[in-house]
């Protein structure tokens, strides 16, 4: 029996697997068992294609192939090579499988061909130092080249790859790493990327300094943001503008986003930009929260922003679906069968109209809405969901005199500033993601700061976690600043963020 290293996508993370092949006696048959899906089972004809139409035949025996673990399913055309590989090679008895990987979708002439599941696949055993070297096909190799500490061999073709296996001197079939070319900045010896490309830019927004503010708040803190303002007033312009300048990002960061786009069918890009989900009001739960089986927008917009327009239009059921990935940064789904848990550490953007027709805080138009229409519309957002916002900005109508005041480059670069004190203080998430036990550890506050923080807390009743919100909010105005402590002024501008 003679076995190939590769693996499978269980959910978000992969499952090793061990493809085992057996040749006996008996009437010429090709079985491929342990749980293979409809794609593995196809993979038979492709792989005889492969064989033939190079020359090869395809032995008279009663040819079984293994998927072991037998108990969990596989799925992905990426089993095609090392199939074909083991029947191409089976009388090969010198030849040593051990210690490598191989991914491959075969065509039917012998090409070999990258598949969406190749690159999450290898970042997850690579996450779990699970694999060493690996055998792709070019385009595969070209993606997984950023991925660390692993060795990547690139063939193109089924002959390739066995002659790979023939060789001694596997060198001249190593690929050469790519390195990221962006901006970056080291800071303890860790290195941090970010583009200074701004497709849409904060220089195109007139007036509205306190939401500006508010914004760049958000963005070198990671806090969750609510705008609320009439039609027109910018909340969307600001919210499709703040993924450019947040924080810079890590390599881990830049891979996991990469792998969250592979599994949403997309070609992986590998710049340093937060990505930003927008699902529409009238989606679905399932599209929103996902399944053991998909991941739904929460868990693809993660290390990066999520943003809900028309905040009160969306059900309630999905509203109150977020409090757990707000307040966790994490969603854990269970089934009968399964429990799949999803990193949730985004940046939550939340826009909405005072009320339905929008015109409540308009000077120059009037309100159509009564106050039972008001007070119901007010209520679609529930407290404690309301209580896991950061920020809550009201913003002011529109106005001809108004003119633009900054832009996104040099918010960005007062982020990358706030940033580097938060990590040079010993920090491993930002300001917005600490939880209470690095509450307490960063975000110290004098006695005269402590004293207003109380009334605060008497005057508005302000809950635990709104007391922590306040504090983070704190901390990340006197990072931007530059201010290694916790003034006065620094809690009196975050407490007038808080929503009363």
């Amino acid at each position: 029996m003679k076995i190939i290293k590769s693996a499978t996508l269980a959910n978000i993370d992969a499952s090793e697997v061990s493809v085992e092949s057996t040749f006996t006696k008996g009437l010429p048959s090709f079985t491929i068992v342990g749980l293979p899906s409809d794609q593995i089972k196809e993979s038979k004809d492709r792989v005889k294609s492969a064989l033939l139409t190079n020359d090869y035949k395809f032995p008279p025996k009663k040819i079984t192939i293994n998927l072991s673990p037998s108990e969990i399913k596989k799925t992905g055309t990426h089993f095609d090579l090392p199939i074909a590989l083991l029947i191409s090679l089976y009388e090969e008895k010198k030849i040593d499988f051990k210690d490598i990987h191989v991914f491959g979708e075969l065509s039917l002439n012998g090409e070999i061909k990258d598949s969406n599941n190749i690159f999450p696949i290898i970042l997850s055993l690579a996450k779990q130092s699970k694999i060493n070297n690996v055998l792709v096909c070019s385009n595969s190799a070209k993606k997984i080249s950023k991925i660390p500490n692993i060795n990547i061999y690139c063939v193109k073709n089924l002959l390739e790859a066995i002659e790979f296996f023939h060789e001694k001197d596997k060198s001249k079939y190593l690929y050469k790493k790519d390195m990221l070319e962006y901006e970056k900045i080291n800071i303890n010896g860790k290195e941090f990327y970010y583009e200074n490309y701004y497709e849409n830019d904060f220089f195109d927004i007139k007036g509205q300094e306190n939401a500006k503010k508010a914004a760049l708040i958000a963005a070198a803190g990671n806090h969750n943001i609510l705008l609320e303002g009439s039609p027109g007033c910018g909340k969307s312009m600001i919210a499709k503008r703040l993924p450019y300048i947040m924080a810079p990002m890590s390599l881990d960061e830049i891979l996991e986003i990469a792998k969250l786009q592979a599994l949403d069918l997309k070609e992986p890009n590998f710049k340093p930009v937060r990505v930003s989900r927008s699902p529409h009001c009238s989606s679905t739960k399932a599209s929103i929260v996902g399944s053991s089986n998909s991941l739904g927008e929460i868990a693809l917009a993660n290390a990066g922003a999520l943003f809900f327009d028309e905040l009160a239009h969306f059900p309630s059921s999905i509203l109150e679906s977020l409090r757990e990935p707000l307040e966790d940064n994490c969603l854990l789904i269970s089934r009968a069968n399964s429990k799949v848990k999803y990193n949730t550490k985004f940046l939550f953007i939340g826009a909405m109209n005072p009320c339905p027709c929008g015109n409540l805080l308009s000077t120059n138009k009037s309100c159509r809405c009564n106050e039972l229409e008001i007070k119901r519309y007010k209520n679609r957002l529930s407290e404690p969901f309301l209580d896991r916002i950061d920020l809550y900005v009201i913003m002011n109508e529109t106005n001809i005199n108004d003119k633009p005041s900054v832009d996104s480059k040099s918010l960005h670069e007062q982020v990358i500033e706030a940033f580097k004190m938060q990590i040079l203080r010993g920090q491993n998430e930002l300001n917005g993601k600490l939880n209470d036990k690095q509450v307490n550890k960063f975000c110290i506050l004098d006695e005269e700061s402590t004293a207003i923080l109380h009334r605060a807390t008497n005057s508005f009743n302000l809950s635990f976690r709104s007391i922590n919100k306040v504090l983070k909010v704190a901390r990340t105005i006197a990072d931007l600043e530059s201010s290694v402590s916790i003034k006065k002024h620094h809690i009196l501008e975050s407490l007038n963020y808080r929503r009363r």
